[in-house]
Order: C-alpha cells, then structure tokens, then sequence
C-alpha cells in the first residue's frame, strides 16, 4: 500500500482538499502508475459539481500520463519503469460491446468504492471515473493503459486520453467523415479544436468553427478550421450554410450548453450526421422536428471518448504529434501543481483554457 497526495472531493460544487489517500496495491489485472501529469476535462468540473451525480469523497482526474511504479499478478504486457497513458476507457475484452471494437461503451459494471483508494481512517473514496487521476499514483485496470515512446512529453501526452481521442475520435471513428467533405465544429474549447483537427487529418474540404468569440474562432483556425462563425449571429446555421455551399455533412457538438443540441440539425444537408460529443447534466433535454430529419435522411448519433480502441488509435496519433501533423503542446494553456488544482479549475471554467494540465513532481 502507498500514501499519496490527492485533491479530494467532500461536497459538490465546494473546492477540492488535498489531502493523503491511501492507494491500495495493484490486484491481479492492475497497474500502478506515478503519475507525471494529468489534465483537468470539463468531465471532471462536471462530476465534482454534482452535475451527474456519485458518490462521496471521491478523486476525479482521468486524463493522465506517466511510468509504471508496480503490477499486480497476471499482468505481462507493462513492467515497472514503462511510460504509459493512463485513461478512463475500462474494458472487458468480452461483452458485445468490447468484442465489436467498442470497449469504450463496455457494459460490464466495475467497482469503484472499494478498491482501491481509501482515506486515512480507512474510509472507502470513489475512483472517479474509474481513474482517480488528481493523485501522485493510480492504480487501474491494465485495458485502461496503453504504451508510449520513452522521449515523449508526458505533459502533452497526457491530452491524448480523452480530450484528444475524444475530439479526433468522433471526426474518424463515430461520423467517418471522408476526404471532401465538410464539417461543422460547434465549440472550440479542448475538445472542439481536436474535432477540427480531426476533420483536417480527414481531408474535410471546409471547417467550419462556431464559438462565442472572435478569440477563439481564430485559435479554431490555427488547429485547422477554415472558416469561423459567431454563435452570437442571429442565425449562425445560415452562415455557416453560405460558406459551405449547403448544409454540412457533418455537425460535431463538442459543449455541454443544451442550446447547441436545440440548433445543431440547422446545419446539417441531407444524409448529414449530428454527432453529439459533449455531455449536459442529466436532466437537461433537448428538441428537434423529427420531419426534418426523417426527410433528409439524416443521422443523429452519440460518442463516447471518440469511439476509441486504444491499442490501434493512439499509436498513429502519437506518429501524427511526432511527425508534427497533430498538435498537443499547442493545447495546453497553463501548468499547474495539485496544491493549485482549484485554480487551475477556476480557469478552466472561464471557458478560455484549451487544456490546463496539473504537473506531479
């Protein structure tokens, strides 16, 4: 068993505590990891504001890089001193969903309030999103690890487990978008700007960003959108219309304001695809004519962490950040300590950040 530092939650919508846990060893099928760094996702906000439920105390964190410190019996793919992506994506290998390459919506249910964090008195905490990353070790699951090169940036890296495979994922794996067609990115935070690079790694003829701001429409340009609209137009489905010479194949909503559900259909062409990446509270529900959809034979479809495969994604986006063609560095817009977590979530919540990362020493 190990003693670490963690920024813990006590009560939804209150500051994170850092205190010790208590991270058990890793049991048969697990890996611990020190971690180097790990990103705060809007996932993370979200659940310690009690926007979708839990338990409490919990450790959130789930987009973390670093070396393998220990593995538990069984395990021989990882060994102690590897570098390795630690993600949120825990699968079974054998229900329907893993076996038709989809482990990313894995229906086995997982324990995450007995093992393996407790508190100083012994107290069960929930492993948020079955990671519990804002830690200095984690002890996870071996499918939730994947390999990386050696001289690879952790501090970048670490991007790659959720918002980028999230953002490029939904472009080449959910949509399929193909070279030549067109796409509609509506928000260009984390995972908005990695929709869009997903979109030029396709060959998309045009990009087209939608956001609050001039500021960001042009940070969507320098990761690949072609065109920009603002959401403040009156009508920003019709300009973005006139740019791409029609309704977009596909419309891609990478935020969790309800209002962009209400409105992403506007943008679409027939046989287009609404892919709806960001996640709303629960509760909060949105509305849409069927008609129109049924008529032009469009696609409303769901995805979860990009519909990702670990073993066969993040090898060719790690060659793409090597070779230069996928930017990580680029995204990152603070480093942090854990002792400065809340600070680095204040300004995550200002809706400016692209991805604050929190640096272990």
């Amino acid at each position: 068993m190990a003693t670490v530092k963690a920024a813990v939650c006590r009560e939804f919508g209150a500051p994170l505590v850092i205190e010790d846990i208590t991270l058990a060893d890793p049991g048969p099928g697990e890996i611990e990891v020190g971690l180097a760094a790990c990103a705060v996702c809007y996932s993370d906000i979200s659940y310690a504001d009690g926007g979708w439920g839990g338990d409490l105390p919990a450790v959130y964190g789930h987009e973390a890089a670093g070396h393998v410190t220990a593995v538990g019996p069984g395990v021989t793919a990882f060994a102690e001193g590897d570098t390795v992506l630690v993600t949120l994506v825990r699968a079974c290998g054998t229900c329907p969903s893993c076996v038709t390459h989809h482990p990313a919506a894995c229906t086995t249910g997982w324990e995450t309030t007995s093992h393996p964090i407790t508190g100083a008195d012994g107290t069960p905490y929930d492993q948020g999103l079955r990671t519990g990353a804002f830690a200095e070790r984690v002890v996870v699951h071996t499918s939730q690890v994947v390999g990386l090169p050696a001289d690879i940036p952790l501090d970048a890296a670490a991007l790659l487990s959720c918002g980028v495979i999230t953002g490029v994922g939904a472009v080449v794996n959910t949509a399929g978008l193909r070279p030549g067609q067109s796409a509609v990115v509506i928000g260009a935070g984390g995972v908005g700007l990695n929709a869009i690079q997903g979109a030029r790694i396709a060959g998309a003829r045009r990009i087209v960003a939608v956001d609050m701001t001039e500021d960001k429409l042009d940070i969507a340009r320098e990761f690949g959108a072609t065109d920009g609209v603002l959401a403040t137009d009156p009508k920003p489905w019709s300009a973005a219309k006139k740019i791409l010479g029609g309704g977009a194949d596909a419309v891609f909503i990478t935020v969790g304001a309800i209002q962009a559900f209400d409105t992403a259909t506007r943008y679409l062409g027939a046989h287009g695809k609404m892919v709806m990446v960001g996640m709303p509270h629960s509760g909060q529900a949105t509305s849409f004519e069927p008609v129109i959809v049924s008529a032009l034979a469009q696609e409303m479809i769901g995805s979860k962490m990009g519909d990702v495969v670990l073993a066969r994604d993040i090898p060719w986006m790690v060659d793409l950040y090597q070779q230069g063609r996928l930017k990580l560095d680029e995204l990152i817009s603070g480093r942090w300590r854990l002792d400065q977590i809340n600070e680095a979530i204040a300004d995550t919540r200002t809706g400016a950040a692209r991805r604050n990362v929190i640096l272990f020493d």
